[in-house]
Order: structure tokens, then C-alpha cells, then sequence
């Protein structure tokens, strides 16, 4: 997927039904544009979004130079 440059995936040791998924793209618009509106989006959809309960909370972060 155009943008797109790594991603991974923690489940949490406190509570192992709760998991955390980073991604990381180039622009936020490879991700809500290109992403979000490819048919690649609507094959993830179709496989993924009936496991989601609830549905996860999608946040985008930028960078902070320490």
C-alpha cells in the first residue's frame, strides 16, 4: 500500500484480550485517503471487523523530537 512503512502488534500483559496495533505511514492521507478508500480497505473490513468488540479506537500520532 502506497505510504504505508511498518506496523506491529502487542498484546498487553496485564490483560491478554487487549491488544495494541501500530502502524506507521508516511502522510496521515496514505492511511485515511489511500487506505481507507482502496479496495485493499474493504478485503480487511470483510476479513477482520466482525472479530472487533468493541470496534478499536483508531488515533493518529505524530513524531516528538526529544
Amino acid at each position: 500500500m502506497p505510504g504505508y512503512r511498518w506496523h506491529r502488534l502487542h498484546r498487553c500483559i496485564e490483560d491478554e484480550s487487549k491488544y495494541l496495533l501500530t502502524v506507521e505511514w508516511e502522510r496521515l492521507e496514505d492511511h485515511t485517503v489511500g487506505f481507507r478508500g482502496s479496495e485493499e480497505y474493504q478485503r480487511w473490513r470483510a476479513l477482520l471487523h466482525h472479530f472487533y468488540d468493541p470496534f478499536p479506537v483508531v488515533e493518529h500520532f505524530g513524531e516528538v523530537a526529544l
